[in-house]
């Protein structure tokens, strides 16, 4: 029982090591971060796009996306960058089973995002700049 609160917290670790913050990818951009003006700036601090902005703003206020696609209108090829809705998602599991007289318990622990139906935000980029953004309700 303590391996598995062990493996279980490590597991949680580093799930939660791996998400990048607001804070560590401004430091990455740091240089682009102070040429872009104050009233970006103060969205990309916090958390917020615009029209207008650019793909590495973008990057630096929300991060990677989960998914990209093009999308095909009249006025040309746009790419769509996709967002699922925020914070971590746990599945548990638990099964027992018994064969001649043994019996045995298992479970498991997932953690980590659906898509999809968890799309929470979607950005499009036409000539190099954000032209849409689409937000579920």
């Amino acid at each position: 029982m303590k391996n598995s609160l062990f493996v279980l917290g490590c597991c949680l670790a580093l799930a939660w090591a791996g998400c990048s913050t607001v804070d560590s990818r401004l430091k990455k951009h740091e240089s682009a971060f102070n040429s872009w003006p104050a009233d970006v700036q103060q969205k990309v601090r916090s958390g917020q796009i615009d029209l207008g902005f650019t793909p590495e703003m973008v990057q630096v206020a929300l991060g990677d996306p989960s998914r990209v696609f093009t999308r095909t209108t009249q006025n040309g090829n746009a790419e769509v960058w996709v967002y699922p809705e925020k914070g971590p998602k746990f599945s548990f599991g638990v099964g027992v089973g018994s064969m001649r007289g043994s019996t045995g318990v298992g479970g498991g622990v997932t953690v980590g995002d659906t898509w999809r139906d968890e799309e929470a935000l979607r950005v499009v980029f036409e000539g190099g700049r954000v032209s849409a953004i689409e937000r579920r309700r």
